[in-house]
């Protein structure tokens, strides 16, 4: 596990290449000091990563609608997208719905073919074949015993494109800090066993956390020497 302390793009790409890049930018939208866009990083990283490697990148909506020239001109292909609720959220003065969902969106390299992608498919168990018990009364009279089927609508299934995490409201350590198993989620399924994670905007190096308990190298840069303080 290394966390540097400095500018992602001097120091990251050296230390690659990367079976994984995980990404949470400011993304530009507040007058926050800093809450200030990242230029050219994304070129950096997408030469960082190895030929089956991949890169999901937090943000909003209009913060990948006002970037989509850079993921383009970075030769980044969008991949697949992730919703994820929050059982909180935030609302801004333009805004007429709470927001409570934040968008994750995988990106691979466009010299590459996307079945040649590292992917351990995710399944969820919560629909699983089950079996339920149901009584029907009988044409005759006496015991209405208990009947059984099966569903025939059982999985395991893939996971849902939609996932809720409790965010860190509370007691997070940094002003944008990701739940930990909403990252683990991240890191098993885009990341080989003992593959190497590049964090490129590590915060409270939560990343870091997820790739300790996935088994991962992990290699995290932050630019607040406050926060990349152990």
């Amino acid at each position: 596990m290394t966390l540097l302390c400095g500018d992602c793009r001097d120091l990251m790409p050296a230390q690659g290449p990367y079976d994984l890049i995980l990404a949470d930018p400011p993304y530009g939208e507040t007058s926050l000091s800093w809450d200030r866009r990242v230029e050219g990083w994304l070129p950096l990283a997408a030469q960082a990563l190895t030929p089956s490697g991949s890169l999901w990148v937090f943000g909003s909506l209009r913060s990948f609608m006002a970037t989509e020239a850079d993921f383009r001109a970075a030769r980044l292909r969008h991949a697949q997208e992730i919703v994820w609720e929050k059982q909180n959220g935030s609302v801004f003065h333009a805004d007429r719905f709470r927001r409570v969902h934040e968008l994750i969106v995988q990106f691979y390299p466009a010299t590459a073919r996307w079945q040649d992608i590292y992917n351990a498919v995710a399944t969820t168990d919560d629909a699983r074949a089950r079996t339920v018990r149901r009584k029907r009364r009988p044409p005759h009279t006496g015991a209405i015993a208990a009947g059984t089927y099966r569903s025939l609508d059982g999985g395991p299934r893939l996971a849902r494109s939609v996932q809720r995490f409790r965010n860190v409201h509370g007691r997070a350590i940094h002003p944008t800090e990701k739940p930990v198993p909403l990252l683990d989620l991240l890191v098993r399924v885009s990341c080989p066993p003992d593959g190497l994670v590049g964090d490129w905007f590590a915060g409270s190096g939560a990343a870091g956390v997820a790739c300790r308990l996935a088994g991962r190298r992990y290699v995290g840069c932050e630019i607040d020497p406050d926060m990349a303080r152990p």
